[in-house]
C-alpha cells in the first residue's frame, strides 16, 4: 500500500494559519505523519525517539517553561529541538512569537506558523484532518449511497443494475456520493470513508441514457461528499444452485482495508426491486447495530435459542 502526503499549503489553507517563516514554497513541503507532537521533554536535551515526521505543537507550556531560561539555556533548548528539523511548528492561541524562536527556525530551515486556535482544539481539528488525507485507501467499482443514515456500497458485476438501484433511491429521498469508482479510506481503526474522485463527482452512468449530472437534476439535497460505509450490498444474477441466506443468522463480511464490513449478497431477478431491497436492508442494519435482530427474535418465538452464528469473510479488499 502507498504512503500518503499532504502539502504544508494544504494544512495553512484549511486551518487559516498564518505565515511566520517557511523556507520554501509550501506547496513544495510535504508532510506524510499523522501524528503531532509537543516538544516539552525535547528541549530538555532527551532527544531519543523524536519523530522529526510530525508537526510540532507550541502553546503556553512551551512558551512559559522557555521563558524561565538565561538567553544561553534557551538557545541550547531551541537547538535540541529544532536542529532535528521537525516537519514544521504552530504557535497556538495567537501568542506572540519571540524574535529568539523566529532566529532559530530560520537558522535551521523550520517552517513557522500561528493560529488563532486554543491548543487542545486545533491539535483535535489537526490530527482529524491528517487522519483523512493520509489515510490508507483504495479505489473500487461500485456505487456509494446514503440510505436513512446507513452508508451503503452496491457491489456486483458491470450490468447488474447498481446505477439504476441508485437513481431509484435519489427519487426516493437519499442522496449519492459515488458511482462507478468509489475511493475508499481506512480514516481509523474501525471506521471505513467513501467518497468519489473529484472528476467524476454527481455523475451517473445509465446505460440507453448516458452521462447525468445527479446535483444538477435532483438538486444539491440528492448529492453528499462523502460518507462512512456501513454495510455492502452485492448484486448477483440469480443462480438456482445456490442457497441463499434466507434468515439471516450468519454473518458474511467484506474485509476491506483490515476492517470487516456487513454485507448481504442480492440474487437479481425481473420484477424486484432492488432499491425497497437496499432501503430495508439499511434499516435491518442499523437495527442490528442498535442490539435488535429480527431473525434472533423469531427463532426465540419458535422456541430455538441455541442457533449460533457463524462468521465468514467474502472476499478481501487491500
Amino acid at each position: 500500500m502507498a504512503d500518503y502526503s499532504v502539502t504544508l499549503a494544504k494544512i495553512i489553507e484549511k486551518h487559516k494559519l498564518e505565515i511566520i517563516f517557511v523556507p520554501k514554497p509550501p506547496e513544495e513541503i510535504e508532510i506524510k505523519s499523522n501524528e503531532v507532537n509537543r516538544p516539552g521533554i525535547v528541549l530538555t536535551g532527551y532527544t531519543d525517539y523524536f519523530d522529526s515526521t510530525r508537526i510540532q505543537i507550541l502553546g503556553w507550556t512551551e512558551f512559559g517553561f522557555l521563558l524561565n531560561m538565561s538567553d544561553d539555556e534557551r538557545r541550547k533548548a531551541l537547538g535540541y529541538w529544532l536542529e532535528l528539523h521537525p516537519a514544521a511548528a504552530v504557535v497556538t492561541r495567537g501568542l506572540d512569537i519571540p524574535d529568539y524562536l523566529k532566529e532559530a527556525c530560520i537558522k535551521y530551515d523550520v517552517p513557522l506558523l500561528r493560529t488563532d486556535e486554543e491548543t487542545s482544539a486545533f491539535l483535535a481539528s489537526l490530527i482529524a484532518f491528517l487522519n483523512r488525507e493520509l489515510a490508507p485507501r483504495i479505489t473500487r467499482h461500485g456505487v456509494l449511497v446514503e440510505v436513512y443514515g446507513e452508508g451503503v456500497l452496491i457491489t456486483g458485476e458491470s450490468g447488474a443494475g447498481k446505477s439504476e438501484t441508485a437513481i431509484e433511491l435519489i427519487k426516493r429521498g437519499h442522496r449519492l456520493i459515488a458511482d462507478d469508482a468509489v475511493e475508499i479510506r481506512r480514516v481509523s481503526d474501525s471506521v471505513l470513508e467513501g467518497s468519489s474522485p473529484s472528476n467524476i463527482r454527481h455523475f451517473i452512468e445509465l446505460r440507453g441514457i448516458g452521462i447525468i449530472n445527479a446535483r444538477r437534476i435532483f438538486g444539491m439535497g440528492a448529492v453528499k461528499p462523502t460518507e462512512k460505509i456501513d454495510m455492502v450490498v452485492k448484486l448477483e444474477d440469480w443462480d438456482a444452485t445456490k442457497a441463499y441466506d434466507r434468515l439471516g443468522i450468519d454473518n458474511d463480511y467484506f474485509r476491506i482495508l483490515s476492517v470487516n464490513v456487513p454485507v448481504i449478497t442480492v440474487p437479481i431477478t425481473p420484477g424486484r426491486n432492488l432499491a425497497v431491497i437496499v432501503e430495508t436492508a439499511a434499516m435491518n442494519n442499523r437495527q442490528k447495530k442498535m442490539g435488535f435482530n429480527g431473525a434472533r427474535e423469531l427463532m426465540q418465538n419458535l422456541g430455538i435459542d441455541d442457533v449460533d452464528a457463524n462468521d465468514k469473510i467474502l472476499e478481501e479488499w487491500d
